[in-house]
């Protein structure tokens, strides 16, 4: 090893060292062998959640609307993107930081937003009730739909950014020979741009399925008790009932799903990316 590569082990060393013994080890510890639980029982604690139809209904609602939630972020963040990164106005640097100024809030104000919007006296409500849509505002509230809605609105703007990152590394002057061979914008888009973008675009999807089924605040506030997900239940079994078996084999659930989703979404991409 020679002196530079010495220099660099060193640098990286404090790093590592904080990662290990201030992350790593301590939640290997919490999710495997809490206090007073021996990992045998948090193993057997998985087993009875992924048998019993209470959790796992709790576990597949989860997974659902985190997948939908991944699917409408990513869809919604890419063709904005693309006009941001490819936009040539002076403004677009300005569009940018409105993209992304959601970051800056509270994620407890913007969910607080949706309940005035979403209730049953709140815009929506109102709204229907003015048009004579319904006699009486729709239920909106402690459904999935309000659940989506906040975890969209919550991980859209960290969607963007991703998406971004990747579409502004893309040679535009790849979209002008693509077109100049004939293909038309959506094809240069889907046949040019997106296989070109599927790095970030992989780092979007992930980031927002794991932000979506970790969140708490959100639904929480939206969803209730009627649509309990893993964070809620997770949040209730180390903070009400104290039950630190089944609040660790929650936590490993989660994991588990965020490792499954990430891993499948990076084969299909490096698939993709062959066959393209």
């Amino acid at each position: 090893m020679n002196q530079r590569s010495r220099a660099g082990a060193l640098l990286l060393l404090p790093g590592l060292l904080l990662i290990l013994f201030g992350f790593a080890l301590p939640s290997a510890v919490m999710l495997f062998s809490p206090p007073g639980v021996a990992p045998s029982d948090v193993f057997g604690r998985v087993g009875e959640m992924l048998t019993d139809p209470y959790d796992l209904g709790i576990v597949s609602r989860t997974l659902g609307l985190g997948l939908v939630v991944t699917v409408l972020c990513v869809v919604l963040a890419f063709p904005i993107a693309v006009l941001l990164a490819r936009s040539t106005s002076r403004w677009a640097g300005v569009w940018l930081a409105l993209a992304v100024f959601p970051l800056l809030l509270s994620n407890v104000v913007r969910s607080f937003g949706w309940l005035v919007i979403l209730g049953s006296n709140g815009v929506v409500g109102r709204l229907v009730t003015g048009l004579g849509l319904a006699e009486e505002a729709p239920q909106l509230l402690y459904t999935p739909v309000a659940v989506v809605l906040g975890l969209v609105q919550l991980f859209l703007p960290l969607a963007v950014v991703a998406c971004y990152s990747a579409v502004a590394q893309v040679d535009a002057g790849l979209d002008d020979a693509a077109r100049g061979l004939g293909a038309s914008r959506l094809r240069t888009l889907w046949s040019v741009v997106v296989p070109l973008s599927l790095p970030g675009i992989v780092v979007a999807a992930t980031l927002v399925f794991a932000g979506s089924i970790t969140a708490y605040t959100t639904p929480y506030l939206l969803g209730g008790s009627s649509q309990r997900m893993l964070s809620t239940q997770l949040f209730a079994y180390s903070s009400v009932t104290v039950n630190w078996a089944s609040a660790s084999a929650t936590a490993l659930i989660m994991t588990v799903l965020v490792f499954l989703v990430s891993g499948l979404s990076s084969v299909v991409a490096r698939a993709k990316g062959r066959v393209q």
